[in-house]
């Protein structure tokens, strides 16, 4: 069983996650609420809970504060938060859970179980070390958290050339390191890194455009030379779209 306490400074949602919690998670025994910052980090020292459902927004902080003054801690954590904003961004480069408003059984139960098979302390730590850095850092500085089959790593962003596809993974080249391969589609990484200069160029591959170097074409096709002299193709369907990003770019 997960002991469990909700933070957030709206009673009524307080109400209503609590409800949802107890009719969807059979394993998570809520046993405290608390309606800000200050009392967040006045109950878990209190109670030492197993698992935090942790709004995002209260009115004297965040829930990233709150953290920050319980330093260190056992406990894992699933943030709600009620917008699609910059911080959602985040959690989604450093692979941390979070759930909108209003809460969808499904995703918690999702949520739940990846809380109760969890991840070593060290591991979590890391990953909000990642948030942490990725809330205070400009968009194009941003960390990615990668899961390999034995590692987790964190990269710069800016230090990807290319990601390239094979079914259900994506291998990962970079500027200066080996190669990562993770067991992630290309979809998802094409979601959060296109707003941060990246260019999918062919169903199999996505590229940093600040590693761009030349275009070729020839009668079999079209190729992308990158800056350190990898070839990635140019699909068809996506040269005009390409094309297009290239003169914005000398515009």
């Amino acid at each position: 069983m997960l002991r469990a306490v909700i933070i957030d400074d709206i009673e009524n949602i307080r109400k209503k996650n609590s409800t949802i919690i107890k009719m969807n998670c059979p394993s998570v025994t809520l046993i405290g609420e608390a309606d800000s910052v200050a009392s967040g980090v006045t109950l878990i020292k209190q109670l030492s809970p197993d698992l935090v459902f942790l709004d995002v927004e209260m009115p004297d902080g965040t829930g990233f504060d709150l953290l920050q003054k319980l330093k260190p801690f056992s406990f894992k954590v699933i943030f709600i938060t009620g917008y699609e904003d910059f911080a959602v961004k985040a959690f989604r480069f450093s692979a941390i859970d979070y759930l909108l408003k209003p809460l969808d059984p499904d995703d918690l139960v999702e949520a739940v179980k990846k809380a109760e098979s969890s991840l070593s302390k060290e591991v979590f730590d890391m990953k909000l070390s990642n948030l942490f850095a990725n809330l205070e850092r400009p968009k194009n500085l941003q960390n990615l958290i990668l899961k390999t089959a034995d590692r987790i790593y964190s990269v710069n962003i800016q230090d990807i050339v290319n990601c390239e596809s094979d079914k259900n993974y994506t291998t990962f080249h970079f500027i200066n390191a080996p190669k990562l391969i993770v067991s992630t589609n290309l979809k998802e990484y094409e979601t959060l890194l296109t707003p941060h200069n990246f260019f999918r160029t062919h169903q199999s591959h996505l590229i940093n455009m600040a590693y761009f170097d030349h275009f070729i074409k020839t009668d079999g096709g079209n190729t992308i030379v990158m800056k350190n002299k990898i070839t990635i193709p140019l699909s068809v369907r996506k040269k005009e779209e390409f094309m297009l990003l290239l003169e914005n770019l000398q515009g």
